[in-house]
């Protein structure tokens, strides 16, 4: 039997297979609102169930945006679990914060720190947390990757988010500074013998590795 490859209309219909409740879809307004781009519907899935897999209790988040993928691994992680969430705008945090408020996720559940990840991320312990979660600056994608080697347990999960950068990664024609490194990342990940790895075609591409 042939390779199947799926048509925009299958993948389509993928990323609409998850429902929204009303809490994310007022997540995603305000994202809107403050022009941060979350992970798609299919993306965030995606996070809730590598979450649930891991049965993860620790999470470190690198981009908080409005919390839509906040709410996603709050709700796939174990119910006694803490996420960590790093953003360096204040006002990102703070939708983040009400979006929480209304899933009634309890204060103690997350932990909301405005800064900058390169600052935030060395201060944190090793191999203290069950998954990575990274929608941030791709320029900095591959010291995010290092880092997060260095914070996950073994068979912890890094993921991030938009590696297929809007189909320019794909694209051998694009070579823009961003789709150069995303395309960089991606190597990295995948030829990286601390990790089981694999790129999704969710959302905006999401690349995962399992840590060996």
């Amino acid at each position: 039997m042939a390779d199947a490859m799926l048509s925009v209309a299958s993948l389509s219909f993928a990323e609409s297979y998850a429902v929204e409740d009303d809490v994310v879809i007022a997540a995603r307004a305000r994202a809107r609102e403050l022009g941060c781009t979350p992970i798609g519907p299919a993306g965030a899935a995606t996070l809730r169930v590598l979450a649930a897999a891991a049965g993860a209790r620790a999470i470190v988040e690198v981009g908080t945006g409005a919390g839509v993928s906040g709410l996603y691994l709050l709700d796939g992680m174990a119910a006694d679990g803490v996420l960590t969430t790093i953003d360096v705008e204040g006002e990102h945090q703070r939708a983040a914060k009400e979006a929480f408020g209304e899933a009634q996720a309890a204060p103690g559940r997350y932990r909301l720190i405005n800064g900058s990840a390169a600052e935030v991320l060395p201060r944190l312990r090793d191999a203290a947390y069950d998954l990575v979660f990274v929608d941030a600056d791709p320029s900095a994608y591959e010291f995010y990757f290092e880092q997060a080697l260095r914070l996950l347990r073994p068979g912890g999960i890094v993921a991030f988010d938009d590696v297929l950068w809007h189909d320019r990664v794909a694209d051998p024609a694009q070579r823009d500074q961003e789709t150069t490194m995303l395309r960089e990342l991606g190597k990295l990940v995948r030829d990286d013998l601390r990790l089981l790895s694999t790129l999704l075609p969710v959302s905006d591409g999401l690349l995962v590795g399992v840590k060996r």
